[in-house]
Order: C-alpha cells, then structure tokens, then sequence
C-alpha cells in the first residue's frame, strides 16, 4: 500500500502541483504530509502548516457559524430572510432560465434561511453558465474563481443582487455558490458582528483555528502559498503571489470561498462535527444540528441536474453528501466538498475519519482532478 507521501510525491514528480499537504485522521491516529513546494520556482519548501486559499471548502465553515444563530434563537431555517435581507422582499424570477434578464415574474414565495443553506435560493450558479440570468453574477458580483479585493463591501454588493433575478423559483433547483455568499451577509447583519469577527469568536479560536482567516498577516506570509493555474503551455501561471489579494481583509469577506486555512485547523473543524458539535470542553454545536447539515436536502431530480455532483452525491448544509457508494471513496454520509484552488475536505462518520488534501492550483472544470481522485483512493484503502 503507497504512503500518503508517496501518493502526494507522485503529483509532484509528474508535475501536476508545485506541492501539497494531506492530512488524513481516524480516531486519535492522524498523518499529515508535505511534499514539493509552496511555490512553482522550488525554492520554499512545503510545510504541514502552509497556508492556502481554500476556496469553496470556506462553505461548510459558513453553514456551521449559521446553525450557531439558528441554535443561539437569532434566526430559523423557516424565516424569511427579509428582516436581515430587506433588499430581497420582493425578488423577481425569470420567466424560464433561457430568458432574457428583463423577462421575469415575481417569485412564488419569500426566500428563507433553509433555501440559502441548502443552496436553493434561486441564486448561483447552474450547469449552463451561458443562461442570461447568469452573467450578471460574474459581471456585477464578481462570482467565480475568487478575487477578494474585486468584490464591492455587502451593502453594495446586496443592492447589485436586488437588480439581478432569480433563476428558478425559491426551492425549485441547487444552484452553486451565491447562496453561501449571501448567507454569509445574513450572518453579519443578525448577529450585529462583521463576518470575520463572529467567524473568529465562534468558530476559530474555540477550536484553536489561528491560521484561518480571510487574509494572512505579514508575519505568516512565509508560510502562505502561491496560488496558479496550469499553463496552457505547461508549468503554471500564477494568479495570486502571498503579498497579493490576500494580504489584507477584504471588503466583502466571501462567505463562499474567501478564507485561507492549513491542514490542521480544517482537520479541528471536521473533528468538532465528527464529535456532534464538540471538542474537547466546547460544545459549539448540537448533534441534532450537525445531522442537519450533513444530511441530504436535495431531490433525486436536483442532484441529477447538477454537472458538479458526481454520480450519487446530494447537498447538505455547506458540503456535499454521498448518498451511495458508486466509487470506493463514496462512502454513503461522506461530507465535505472541494475547492477550486486545489483543495478537498470531507468527514466519513462511519469511520471516524477527517481527509484533508490542500495543493495550490486552480481546478480546471467542474469534475475533481486526478490528483484529488488518487488521494481519495487512498484513503479508500487505509
């Protein structure tokens, strides 16, 4: 059976990354590697405590400070999102998701909490980028591969959406991305904190997460990666040096993708939902709230719809959830999900297993790399 290593090693020697750091526990065993290197010329060394962007695994993270609220009594899964969102009392919906953005109707209903943290809001991002109601969420907020000093501070950012219709109706289909973003203004505003700051007080240093965070401070810059995508002509490009975007807190902290993590405080907050909410003395959430997020919500049709589930793959609170083995890492109650800059993240309850694997270069399509699928193999196998 390869090592972690090797399985990270072999990456490395084809040239797929630059480097990578994977960690993969079940009970109180844990294995964290580092191979190659934090950047592309070769001359910093990965390290287990590197710092990347991780993306879209920032999402469960969000869900979790969310079911904080709802358990603390500040909101509920059913309420309206109106009081906090006034900007979305009266959303508009495309006639049909082919129509033009002008062509709309208004929505059947209100948009509650549960439609936002089960990604059914109407809003996001579907398998068809080309549909109109689309473009508006790459050309006014910025969606997409994330760019944290791009994006226009919330209540900006808020008034753009109010323009921009819904391209289904309040529950009807998953749509990816935007739902977490604005959950994440949701947050912010019932809570009366800035985003970063309730993240900070509930969630990171609780679990002794000093390394998460929606920028890095110039005393960590040695340990925070460079972010590429591959070239077309090989190598990498980069897209992100670690004195670029990230260097300071954005104006709009995206709740969807814009924190920066290491292997071991991910692993702290996969461990707190593999213990039904607590770690060690801190209970910082119920068991009945972590089944919530880390069960199913979706139909058989929406996960079908969906060009970013593969085969057997349902959404939860944040993360995806495998719903039956169709591969050998497909573990039915799988939760977790994947980030575009390189990165994955998943609990199997069943085994009392967190895996971690965080490298530094931009997905290329919606479908996970071979890199991912080999690290999932892996562990598969322990």
């Amino acid at each position: 059976m390869s090592t972690l290593r090797e399985v990270l090693q072999t990456h490395v020697r084809d040239g797929s990354v630059p480097g990578a750091v994977a960690l993969v526990a079940r009970g109180d065993q844990v294995d964290v590697r580092a191979a190659g290197s934090a950047d592309a010329d070769g001359s910093a060394p990965m390290a287990p405590d590197s710092v990347f962007r991780i993306a879209s695994l920032t999402k469960p993270i969000t869900a979790a400070a969310a079911m904080m609220l709802v358990e603390d009594g500040r909101i509920a899964l059913d309420d309206p999102v109106t009081p906090w969102l006034p900007e979305l009392a009266s959303p508009m919906v495309v006639r049909t998701p082919e129509s033009p953005v002008d062509d709309v109707v208004p929505a059947a209903r209100p948009l509650t909490v549960l439609d936002l943290l089960t990604s059914r809001a109407g809003y996001g991002f579907p398998s068809d980028f080309s549909l109109p109601a689309v473009g508006p969420l790459f050309s006014e907020l910025k969606q997409g591969p994330p760019q944290p000093q791009a994006v226009a501070a919330p209540d900006a950012w808020m008034a753009k959406l109010s323009r921009i219709p819904l391209l289904h109706q309040p529950g009807e289909a998953w749509l990816y991305n935007t739902c977490s973003d604005i959950l994440g203004v949701l947050i912010a505003r019932a809570s009366g904190q800035s985003l970063p700051e309730f993240l900070a007080e509930r969630l990171f240093e609780p679990l002794g997460m000093s390394d998460t965070g929606f920028a890095v401070p110039a005393r960590k810059l040695d340990r925070f990666t460079s972010y590429y995508r591959a070239g077309e002509a090989g190598g990498f490009d980069l897209v992100d040096a670690p004195d670029g975007q990230w260097s300071s807190v954005p104006d709009f902290p995206s709740a969807a993708g814009g924190l920066v993590s290491t292997a071991g405080d991910w692993y702290a907050f996969g461990r707190m939902l593999l213990g039904g909410g607590t770690v060690g003395d801190h209970a910082l959430l119920t068991p009945a709230s972590v089944r919530q997020m880390t069960t199913d919500h979706l139909t058989p049709g929406q996960r079908k719809a969906s060009a970013l589930f593969t085969e057997g793959q349902g959404w939860g609170f944040g993360g995806s959830v495998d719903v039956e083995r169709t591969a050998p890492w497909n573990v039915p109650g799988r939760y977790g999900w994947v980030g575009g800059t390189g990165t994955t993240a998943h609990i199997i309850p069943s085994s009392g297993t967190v895996a971690i694997m965080l490298t530094q270069v931009e997905m290329a399509g919606p479908q996970p790399p071979r890199t991912m699928r080999d690290f999932w193999s892996h562990v598969a196998r322990r």
